[in-house]
Formats: C-alpha cells, structure tokens, sequence
C-alpha cells in the first residue's frame, strides 16, 4: 500500500500545483477585466471632454479636429469593449478551470482518505486474525 500511497501522494501534489496555477489564472483575468473596464472609462471621459463647445466663432478648423478626435476616441472606445468582452470570456474560462482543478484535487484527497481507511481495516483485521500470544511467564531462576 506505500507505493500506492506514494503515487496518491505524488498526484496530490501535481493537483495542487495545478489549482495554484489555474487560481493565479484566474486573478490575472479578473485583473485584466478591471484594467480594460478602467480603460474604457478613461477613454469615455477623454470622448466627453473633447466635445466641441460653442467658445470661438470661426474656429472651424478646431472643431474638425476635435470630431476626429472624438471619432478615433470612439473606435478606441469600441475597441476596448470589445476587449472587456474577451477579458469577460476569459475569466469565465479561467473559473472554470479552477472549479475543475478543485474537482480533481479533492477526488485525489478523497482517495487518499479512502486509501487510510481501506489500510486501517486492514491493519484492524490482520490483529484479529492474529493469534493469541501467549505469554510464558518464568519465575526468576
């Protein structure tokens, strides 16, 4: 049974290492989609600021400038939704890797503790099926 032990125990320690990976996976999407939504953010405010104001009259070249601009924040703005998106899915992913990794964790400890009991019965069966010892008490010589 120590080889078996062993093994169970060699395996514990790779599932381990996995859920600790796939935990760490996890955190980086989950901090990614926090970097991506506070781009947008940023990117929402810039398109608010540059909004064209009525403050000079005959400054259409600024104000051609300014809807470029705005223009560009708005596709860098579609852009990064679409990475908040991708960032989402992957997280999503990255959690259910995790579930799967403490699935298979928690199966290797469950055969573990099986593996405990099965050797505790055994070892409780060899002492009853052991026979009696009988002691042969001398009186000293």
């Amino acid at each position: 049974m120590a080889r078996g032990k062993g093994q169970l125990d060699r395996i514990l320690r790779v599932r381990t290492l996995q859920l600790g990976m796939t935990r760490a996976e996890e955190v980086r999407a989950h901090a990614k989609i926090a970097s991506e939504a506070d781009l947008a953010k940023r990117i929402a405010s810039l398109a608010d600021s540059v909004a064209p104001t009525p403050t000079e009259a005959g400054s259409g070249f600024s104000l051609v400038a300014a809807a470029h601009f705005r223009s560009r924040l708005h596709q860098s703005a579609e852009m990064a939704e679409h990475r908040l998106r991708v960032a989402e899915e992957a997280a999503e992913r990255a959690a259910e890797a995790t579930r799967e990794a403490k699935r298979d964790q928690s199966a290797v400890e469950k055969l573990m503790a099986r593996a405990d009991r099965e050797a505790a019965l055994k070892a409780i069966r060899a002492l009853e099926a052991a026979p009696a010892v009988r002691k042969i008490r001398h009186d000293p010589c």
